[in-house]
């Protein structure tokens, strides 16, 4: 017999394809995406009665490898696979240590074993196993008393019917698939949080009469200066950000706003850097060494901060730091984009040779430019403020080392 082909099999052959064809683009809007499908995942698949996480942990790997595959550069994807996988093993964990004996309310002869066995681990452990929201009365109810030993009431068919409706809800894998699902919705959360919990930090970094200098696009700076603006007066140089020109896009979302604007060629950045107190810029992802893949053209941006002085700070979400040291950076971790960008076709016509077709000219249009950790003074993130040293402390928080090479 065949088995039938899992719920969940026609949206990720879906979303491989989209990431494949580079349709879904963006660390966030990857990242909300590959969470829900993993939920998806989690949600449908069947679980045996032992090695449920075993089982859940290949799944999920092996889904995540097909999706990683589609488009290696989009880190945000292996990171969410990472962070469900952590989940997965930290819930099972969870559920073998809240497995204390007893728990139960049989009695015990030796009064001191009994007292022991009445923790308040046992106890919230109990409280969950019954999935009731603790309170002072579930509290109550669930410590027996040491002394009296309660009679067992005589079981009715009634009670029989009850304990066999719930014995599915109270199987180890209904639970821990249960509080899986729970544990990636709350990193969904997370994700939806990003902008507003970054932004919420504006007022601790941007003061009165500052000027601020910033390359291309992105979100989360767009908000993170929106939110200081509401209490600070300063002005923003935004370098344009050649040749895909973002910093236009951000410098008119800027100056609608009211906010005091001037855009540079990427050229002029070395000679207005004098000018800038601070340098503030969005990141496409935050490696294991405190080391930054940003748009291209940061780098240039980043060295011009060092030789003057000025602050090199980067808004990165804790979706994008990946347990991954950069190798080779400028070509493994890179995507090469239509050289019409740059110039046009009928320009480079005349740099081929006649008859033969061989080209003497090569256009070459990188999407990101790598930054070492030395050129970066803090990380802001959704958790906070952190210096380049401290994050493999925030990648040994969040991934197992188990997952961080899923090959």
């Amino acid at each position: 017999m065949i088995a039938a082909m899992p719920d969940y099999q026609a949206a990720v052959d879906d979303f491989v394809t989209r990431l494949r064809r580079r349709q879904v683009e963006g660390s966030l809007i990857t990242a909300k995406l590959t969470a829900e499908l993993l939920r998806q995942v989690v949600s449908h698949q069947r679980l045996p009665n032992v090695g449920q996480a075993a089982v859940l942990i290949d799944v999920v790997k092996s889904v995540g490898l097909r999706m990683i595959a589609a488009n290696p550069i989009e880190l945000a994807v292996g990171n969410m696979v990472r962070r469900v996988l952590h989940i997965i093993r930290e819930e099972d964990v969870s559920l073998t240590s809240s497995a204390i004996p007893g728990v139960s309310v049989e009695s015990d002869d030796d009064e001191s074993d009994s007292k022991s066995s009445y923790s308040a681990a046992a106890i919230a452990a109990a409280n969950r196993s019954a999935l009731r929201a603790p309170s002072l009365h579930n509290l109550l109810e669930s410590i027996p008393d040491p002394v009296k030993t309660p009679e067992a009431p005589a079981a009715s068919v009634g009670d029989s019917d009850s304990k066999s409706r719930s014995g599915d809800r109270n199987s180890v894998s209904w639970k821990l698939k249960h509080n899986v699902i729970e544990g990636i919705t709350e990193l969904l959360q997370d994700l939806d949080d990003y902008h507003t919990h970054v932004a919420e930090q504006a007022l601790e970094h941007i003061h009165q009469n500052e000027v601020i200098l910033t390359l291309g696009r992105s979100r989360s700076l767009l908000k993170f200066l929106l939110e200081a603006k509401k209490k600070r007066s300063f002005q923003v140089v935004v370098a344009e950000g050649a040749p895909r020109y973002q910093g236009h896009t951000l410098a008119k979302e800027l100056a609608e706003k009211g906010l005091q604007t001037t855009v540079i060629t990427d050229s002029a950045v070395f000679a207005m850097i004098s000018r800038v107190n601070m340098v503030i810029i969005g990141a496409h992802a935050v490696m294991a060494n405190g080391g930054v893949l940003a748009p291209v053209g940061m780098h240039m941006v980043a060295l011009a901060a060092r030789r003057h002085a000025v602050p090199f700070v980067v808004l990165a979400g804790v979706h994008k730091l990946c347990p991954q040291y950069p190798h080779k950076p400028y070509t493994l971790l890179n995507d090469m984009k239509s050289p019409a960008e740059v110039v046009e076709f009928g320009e480079l016509s005349e740099c081929f040779a006649a008859g033969t077709g061989d080209h003497t000219t090569y256009v070459v249009n990188p999407t990101f430019d790598y930054i070492p950790p030395d050129l970066v003074s803090i990380f802001i993130t959704d958790t906070g403020g952190h210096n380049p040293s401290y994050v493999y402390r925030l990648i040994a928080e969040y991934y197992s080392p188990e997952d961080y090479f899923l090959q």
